[in-house]
């Protein structure tokens, strides 16, 4: 490193952002994640004796991955090489190994190699690290946000452990920031500030065990606040609620997130909860999803698991989507809220969904027979010829409009793929299909 590049770095370590500068360089000051790094856990001792293997650090943001990664590096006798999946090419990679290569060889040390935002890398970057995360040559630690098992391909998975931290609890958060207000070298200490109690919590609360977002947010505040006579910068509630002006909602609309919270509702409505239903809807919205999309989930639900339990459900589900598009946010949040209420409360039955499955089994599976001739319309004097609507009972000539004519083919003839539940409205399906089809046995559900 030259003397110019030295002088940089100084400088651009005195300039970074707050939580960056006060960043803890040892595990002794590392806070939370006491389930990986707590005395006597196996990350903590491997780090601590310089054994550590290729690992995948995976955890919400600001929960301390890069930052452990930094203590690994400033803990063991590895070089440390870091690149960020953002901008690192598979050229940048190719150097760190073959830099690592050549250090092993002349004075026998280690690499690490971290990669930040790891699930940012497509195939083939992750394949260009794999064989070097095996043979040794550099061992691997990953940081990611998103779920490894879909991110990150199954060969270097198979070659790593994954740790998953957890987000800071609001003591982790307390403590990080009383620190960074009494660090006098690297935090804000020198400026002598005194931050309200309620401002505290306030900024605990809405960061919500982001410790980046917190010390950001902290950050912004001391710095825009002017000293008074005494030169104390008095942090108030009012000053924080404009530094963070809403809170931080872990969501990423094309990752994990977004399909863990739209499974928790689709399981609150299923489990008839429109308490659970209405918080997980908001939880959505608030961070941003698409509401259209809820729109889809939702219809689909009422033909899943409401049926024709409560066939409303489905013109509800349909209603609710074309008043939101009829007159959008945030207006619209109470038509998707109405279906949400509606779906949740409805009587449920998967009967349907259950029936359908059948019969695509059989279609897909079984023997596709032509369609009887009774069922043929004979539109020419060559079809009636042949025998197309030969037989054929017109159901309005019966009493009660009921034949009793069989529709299906030999193949799957007598199947009952239909089986409606004693719920809602299909009870009085139940009883008409039992006055037209007395010899239809109901299946036994198991």
């Amino acid at each position: 490193m030259t003397l110019f590049e030295h002088y940089r770095e100084q400088h651009l370590v005195k300039e970074a952002p707050l939580a960056i500068r006060v960043r803890p360089q040892t595990l002794a000051d590392f806070v939370g994640q006491e389930h990986l790094v707590g005395s006597g856990r196996v990350l903590r001792k491997s780090i601590e004796s310089d054994q550590l293997i290729s690992i995948i650090l995976w955890g919400p943001p600001g929960s301390g991955k890069t930052t452990l990664a930094r203590i690994i590096a400033n803990t063991t006798k590895s070089s440390f090489s870091q690149v960020s999946a953002v901008s690192a090419s598979v050229a940048d990679l190719r150097k760190i190994v073959a830099e690592a290569k050549d250090r092993y060889g002349m004075q026998q040390k280690r690499t690490i190699l971290f990669i930040d935002e790891i699930h940012r890398f497509n195939k083939a970057q992750q394949d260009s690290v794999l064989p070097y995360v095996e043979d040794g040559t550099v061992t691997l630690i990953g940081a990611t946000t998103e779920n490894p098992s879909f991110e990150v391909i199954s060969a270097l998975l198979s070659r790593c452990c994954v740790y998953t931290l957890k987000a800071l609890t609001e003591e982790n958060i307390h403590s990080i920031i009383k620190s960074a207000l009494v660090d006098k070298e690297n935090g804000l200490g020198s400026l002598k500030t005194k931050l309200e109690d309620k401002a505290l919590d306030h900024l605990v609360m809405m960061t919500n065990g982001d410790a980046r977002k917190a010390l950001n947010a902290l950050e912004l505040s001391v710095y825009t606040t002017a000293p008074d006579k005494s030169g104390t910068r008095k942090i108030t509630l009012e000053v924080i609620e404009d530094a963070l002006q809403h809170r931080s909602l872990i969501y990423d609309k094309a990752g994990e997130g977004h399909y863990n919270l739209i499974s928790a509702l689709h399981k609150s409505l299923r489990g008839s909860d429109p308490d659970a239903g209405l918080y997980w809807l908001a939880r959505m919205l608030e961070a941003g999803e698409d509401p259209l999309y809820v729109c889809r989930r939702l219809v689909r639900f009422a033909s899943e698991d409401v049926g024709m339990a409560d066939p409303q459900a489905l013109v509800v589900a349909i209603a609710a989507y074309q008043a939101f598009h009829f007159i959008g946010l945030p207006e619209g949040k109470l038509a998707l809220a109405e279906a949400v209420v509606y779906l949740a409360t409805a009587p449920k039955s998967n009967a349907l969904y259950a029936g359908y499955s059948k019969v695509e089994r059989d279609v897909k599976t079984g023997k596709n027979d032509p369609v009887p001739l009774h069922l043929r319309n004979p539109v020419t004097g060559l079809m009636k010829n042949e025998g197309y609507g030969k037989g054929y009972k017109y159901d309005h000539d019966f009493k009660a409009h009921f034949s009793g004519q069989h529709h299906l083919p030999d193949s799957v003839a007598g199947n009952i793929y239909y089986d409606p539940s004693d719920e809602g409205f299909e009870k009085e399906i139940n009883q008409r299909l039992s006055t037209w089809w007395p010899n239809r046995k109901r299946e036994k559900s198991e």
